[in-house]
Protein backbone atom coordinates (compact mmCIF):
# COMPACT_ATOMS: atom_id res chain seq x y z
CA UNK A 1 0.00 0.00 0.00
CA UNK A 2 1.42 3.34 -1.03
CA UNK A 3 1.36 6.27 1.41
CA UNK A 4 0.32 8.48 -1.52
CA UNK A 5 -2.98 6.57 -1.84
CA UNK A 6 -4.02 6.92 1.81
CA UNK A 7 -6.66 9.48 2.72
CA UNK A 8 -8.95 10.73 5.41
CA UNK A 9 -12.61 11.38 4.67
CA UNK A 10 -14.34 14.07 6.73
CA UNK A 11 -17.18 12.62 8.77
CA UNK A 12 -15.90 9.05 8.37
CA UNK A 13 -13.71 7.43 11.03
CA UNK A 14 -10.40 5.85 10.10
CA UNK A 15 -8.12 5.99 7.12
CA UNK A 16 -8.83 4.77 3.61
CA UNK A 17 -6.87 3.65 0.56
CA UNK A 18 -7.93 4.65 -2.95
CA UNK A 19 -8.79 1.49 -4.88
CA UNK A 20 -10.47 2.55 -8.13
CA UNK A 21 -11.76 5.58 -9.94
CA UNK A 22 -15.48 5.84 -10.75
CA UNK A 23 -17.51 8.18 -12.91
CA UNK A 24 -18.47 10.46 -9.99
CA UNK A 25 -15.57 9.89 -7.60
CA UNK A 26 -13.68 6.80 -6.45
CA UNK A 27 -13.84 3.63 -4.40
CA UNK A 28 -11.94 3.70 -1.10
CA UNK A 29 -11.14 0.78 1.19
CA UNK A 30 -10.78 1.23 4.95
CA UNK A 31 -7.27 0.19 5.91
CA UNK A 32 -8.20 -1.68 9.09
CA UNK A 33 -11.37 -3.67 8.34
CA UNK A 34 -11.12 -3.57 4.50
CA UNK A 35 -14.70 -2.30 4.04
CA UNK A 36 -15.20 -0.46 0.77
CA UNK A 37 -16.88 2.91 0.41
CA UNK A 38 -18.05 4.82 -2.64
CA UNK A 39 -16.69 8.37 -2.31
CA UNK A 40 -18.25 11.10 -4.43
CA UNK A 41 -17.32 14.71 -5.06
CA UNK A 42 -19.41 15.96 -2.11
CA UNK A 43 -17.11 14.29 0.44
CA UNK A 44 -14.32 16.37 1.93
CA UNK A 45 -11.21 14.25 1.33
CA UNK A 46 -7.64 14.88 2.52
CA UNK A 47 -4.71 12.94 1.11
CA UNK A 48 -2.22 12.21 3.91
CA UNK A 49 0.61 13.00 1.49
CA UNK A 50 -0.74 16.57 1.19
CA UNK A 51 -1.04 17.28 4.93
CA UNK A 52 1.71 19.13 6.81
CA UNK A 53 2.31 20.27 10.38
CA UNK A 54 3.18 23.87 11.24
CA UNK A 55 6.56 24.63 12.76
CA UNK A 56 8.08 28.00 13.57
CA UNK A 57 10.12 27.96 10.35
CA UNK A 58 8.23 25.86 7.80
CA UNK A 59 5.53 23.26 7.26
CA UNK A 60 6.73 19.68 7.80
CA UNK A 61 4.96 17.04 5.66
CA UNK A 62 2.99 14.47 7.65
CA UNK A 63 5.13 11.74 6.08
CA UNK A 64 8.20 13.21 7.83
CA UNK A 65 6.36 13.53 11.16
CA UNK A 66 5.31 9.87 10.89
CA UNK A 67 8.90 8.89 10.07
CA UNK A 68 10.13 10.75 13.17
CA UNK A 69 7.60 8.88 15.31
CA UNK A 70 8.60 5.58 13.67
CA UNK A 71 12.28 6.31 14.36
CA UNK A 72 11.48 7.11 18.00
CA UNK A 73 9.35 3.96 18.42
CA UNK A 74 11.54 1.64 16.29
CA UNK A 75 8.67 1.17 13.82
CA UNK A 76 6.20 0.14 16.52
CA UNK A 77 3.07 1.73 17.90
CA UNK A 78 3.25 4.88 19.97
CA UNK A 79 1.19 6.24 22.88
CA UNK A 80 -2.59 6.10 22.68
CA UNK A 81 -4.47 9.02 21.16
CA UNK A 82 -6.68 8.83 24.27
CA UNK A 83 -3.90 10.05 26.57
CA UNK A 84 -4.25 13.41 28.33
CA UNK A 85 -3.70 16.64 26.43
CA UNK A 86 -0.53 17.34 28.46
CA UNK A 87 0.93 13.90 27.74
CA UNK A 88 0.16 14.14 24.01
CA UNK A 89 1.72 17.61 23.77
CA UNK A 90 4.78 16.49 25.72
CA UNK A 91 5.21 13.47 23.45
CA UNK A 92 4.80 15.58 20.30
CA UNK A 93 7.37 18.05 21.65
CA UNK A 94 9.87 15.16 21.73
CA UNK A 95 9.02 14.09 18.19
CA UNK A 96 8.80 17.53 16.56
CA UNK A 97 10.35 20.04 19.00
CA UNK A 98 9.92 23.00 16.66
CA UNK A 99 6.14 22.57 16.11
CA UNK A 100 4.14 25.79 16.37
CA UNK A 101 2.16 25.46 19.59
CA UNK A 102 -0.17 28.31 18.58
CA UNK A 103 -1.26 26.69 15.30
CA UNK A 104 -1.03 22.97 16.09
CA UNK A 105 -3.86 22.08 18.45
CA UNK A 106 -4.16 19.12 20.83
CA UNK A 107 -6.84 17.71 18.50
CA UNK A 108 -4.30 17.78 15.62
CA UNK A 109 -1.73 15.91 17.72
CA UNK A 110 -4.38 13.39 18.75
CA UNK A 111 -5.27 12.78 15.10
CA UNK A 112 -1.60 12.35 14.07
CA UNK A 113 -0.98 9.82 16.86
CA UNK A 114 -4.21 7.96 16.03
CA UNK A 115 -3.41 7.83 12.29
CA UNK A 116 0.17 6.72 12.95
CA UNK A 117 -1.04 3.82 15.12
CA UNK A 118 -3.64 2.84 12.49
CA UNK A 119 -0.99 2.73 9.79
CA UNK A 120 1.42 0.69 11.92
CA UNK A 121 -1.35 -1.80 12.77
CA UNK A 122 -1.99 -2.11 9.02
CA UNK A 123 1.64 -2.94 8.36
CA UNK A 124 2.88 0.46 7.23
CA UNK A 125 5.84 1.64 9.29
CA UNK A 126 8.25 3.01 6.71
CA UNK A 127 7.34 6.56 5.80
CA UNK A 128 10.52 7.51 3.95
CA UNK A 129 9.92 9.30 0.65
CA UNK A 130 9.20 6.79 -2.11
CA UNK A 131 10.71 7.20 -5.55
CA UNK A 132 8.16 8.34 -8.09
CA UNK A 133 7.39 5.79 -10.80
CA UNK A 134 4.63 5.67 -13.36
CA UNK A 135 1.11 6.28 -12.11
CA UNK A 136 -0.56 3.10 -10.89
CA UNK A 137 -3.90 4.58 -9.84
CA UNK A 138 -6.46 1.85 -9.41
CA UNK A 139 -4.12 -1.13 -9.78
CA UNK A 140 -3.95 -3.81 -7.12
CA UNK A 141 -0.66 -4.14 -5.31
Amino acid sequence: MSFDKILSISGKPGLYEIKAQTKGGFIAQKIDDKKKLNVNLRHNVSMLSEIAMYTYTEEVPLREVFQKIADKENGGETISHKESKAKLESYFQEVLPEYDEDRVYASDIKKVVQWYNMLVKSGINNFAEEEKTEDTFGEEE
